[in-house]
């Protein structure tokens, strides 16, 4: 009787830890990780030429990073270029937060979210300062971006994480001149 007891409650304890090992997983997840050549594929640049300005934005993968650089110009209404990654499902949730390891020049960027909206230019946004020359990791709740539309505040706009199809990297501190941010991984750490 003893025996067949403390066999369920091995098989329980087994679960238990399994179930929790499951959950762990889904709880912190990869959504971009620029060891892989092939993620590039997923990316692309936008830069301030569809509004006639002349900012150039590049991107590449190489060494473990993406490297998003280039040089950002006011002239002709300009003053922003960005790089973004293809409009595909993300699996976002209430209370996530994002965080990536970037290394910088020091600018400041913003991390951009999209939905499929039928509004032009229309992103939520969280802004960060990097670190010349170093490695950092940003954290960025979900709770804490802001809907804009051309960079202006649009108020009354929660974010519905489930919406989030797109996610990105955009310059526009309106300082002109070369520019360089280098992004490892992207991950998704869910709130508990």
């Amino acid at each position: 009787m003893l025996t067949k007891a403390l066999s369920a409650g091995s098989v329980a304890v087994c679960l238990l830890i399994a179930g929790s090992i499951l959950m762990a997983a889904d709880e912190d997840r990869v959504l971009f990780d620029f060891g892989d050549p092939e993620v590039a594929q997923r990316w692309q640049t936008v830069n301030d030429g569809v509004m006639g300005g002349v900012s150039d934005g590049q991107f590449k993968i190489s060494d473990q990073t993406m490297e998003f650089f280039g040089t950002l110009s006011m002239e002709n209404n300009g003053g922003f270029t960005s790089v973004r990654s293809r409009p595909t499902k993300l699996g976002l949730k209430q209370g996530d937060t994002l965080v990536a390891r970037v290394r910088g020049d020091g600018r400041e960027y913003t991390l951009n979210l999209y939905v499929p909206r039928p509004r032009t230019a229309f992103s939520y946004r969280w802004t960060f300062k990097t670190q010349r020359n170093e490695w950092i990791e940003i954290r960025a709740p979900l709770d804490k971006f802001v809907a804009t539309s051309f960079g202006r505040v649009v108020p009354n706009e929660p974010l519905n994480p489930a919406e989030v199809n797109a996610i990105g990297f955009l310059l526009s501190d309106e300082q002109a001149g070369p520019f360089k941010l280098e992004v490892e991984w992207i991950r998704v750490i869910r709130s508990e």
